[in-house]
């Protein structure tokens, strides 16, 4: 996935909710990632929709964002076990 937006139009186009979570620096850029992967994926569906690309092209793209996305969570280790800090 990409970086914080940096131009006004990507703010718009991928705005980002505030954070609630439990908060690791791991979970934080993964919820990043989610809301962008979301985003996307409602675009391609509107796409869809719209006619603009055929069923396919919206299938194989949204296959495309949700191997990024799992790859995305292997990498930052989300759904781990994580060590007890109170020990």
């Amino acid at each position: 996935m990409t970086d914080t937006p940096q131009s006004p139009k990507d703010h718009l186009l991928y705005a980002q909710g505030h954070y609630h979570g439990d908060f690791t620096p791991q979970d934080l850029v993964f919820n990043a990632n989610l809301q962008e992967f979301a985003t996307k994926i409602s675009y391609i569906c509107g796409l869809e929709t719209g006619g603009k690309i055929s069923a396919q092209d919206a299938y194989d793209q949204i296959k495309h964002l949700w191997k990024e996305l799992t790859q995305s969570k292997e990498a930052l280790g989300i759904g781990e076990p994580r060590a007890n800090s109170e020990e």
